[in-house]
């Protein structure tokens, strides 16, 4: 029976799916150019901001303040990397989640999607024409909610399930998000994708409720999308068979 605890399930589960063989390089080449981006933007940001502090303040007077600005640069950077590396992390993985969801499956079931040959390429247009369609989607939803949101704020106590509406609508925007990669290996098209998991609601939420609490883990949150890519191919595979592509 699928239920609320079983969505949770599934996404512990994909903890352990993204360390098996044949999976691991899916998890970790988005994770390895991230790092190499973050690394060579800082590289030469550094370089230019010492060139800077030393072109304009003198090494003799003021040697403690040119190293005290270098070390709040660092620091900073630090901070911007630690708040943006998921973000950045989600773009790059994105064209790379369809290959993953194909390598959790194949491991899952022995049988490799019909969908996961497309090259690197298409499956990048494919991935940005889908982001486009949830992103209409989030905003069909998104600014009504927030009206709804503003009028409530006025209301003491009633106001108190703003937090609750918004959580809900994040753990179902969730749940299309990362079953969206497995399903659309068999060709489902987004509102395919949002009527296959509305028939089993309750557990949809529960996963996608999950996935919003490790969003929310530091450092936890760098691998959330893996995680959940592996926990909603395993869903997909137990949950919603697919009987032939289309």
């Amino acid at each position: 029976m699928a239920t609320t605890t079983s969505g949770f399930g599934y996404f512990i589960q994909g903890l352990s799916l993204i360390t098996k063989p044949g999976v691991k390089r899916f998890v970790a080449i988005p994770i390895v150019i991230n790092v190499l981006l973050f690394t060579i933007a800082i590289f030469i940001a550094g370089n230019y901001v010492e060139g800077l502090i030393d072109k304009n303040i003198p090494e003799d007077t003021y040697a403690w303040l040119k190293t005290l600005l270098v070390i709040l640069f660092y620091l900073i950077a630090l901070i911007v990397v630690f708040f943006t590396f998921s973000i950045v992390v989600n773009i790059i993985g994105a064209p790379f989640n369809g290959y993953l969801a194909a390598a959790v499956e194949k491991h899952l079931t022995g049988v490799t999607p019909p969908g996961s040959d497309r090259n690197l390429m298409a499956e990048f247009f494919v991935i940005m024409l889908s982001e486009a369609k949830k992103w209409l989607y989030y905003l069909m939803i998104a600014i009504p909610l927030g009206i709804i949101s503003l009028i409530l704020f006025f209301i003491p106590v009633v106001n108190l399930i703003i937090p609750i509406l918004w959580f809900l609508f994040g753990a179902w925007m969730f749940s299309i998000e990362y079953s969206d990669y497995p399903m659309g290996n068999y060709g489902l098209t987004f509102s395919e994708i949002r009527k296959e998991i509305a028939k089993k609601r309750m557990m949809s939420m529960g996963f996608g409720s999950a996935v919003t609490l490790g969003t929310m883990i530091p450092l936890f949150n760098f691998i959330v999308m893996p995680v959940a890519v592996a926990g909603a191919t395993a869903m997909r595979v137990e949950q919603f068979p697919m009987l032939e592509a289309k």
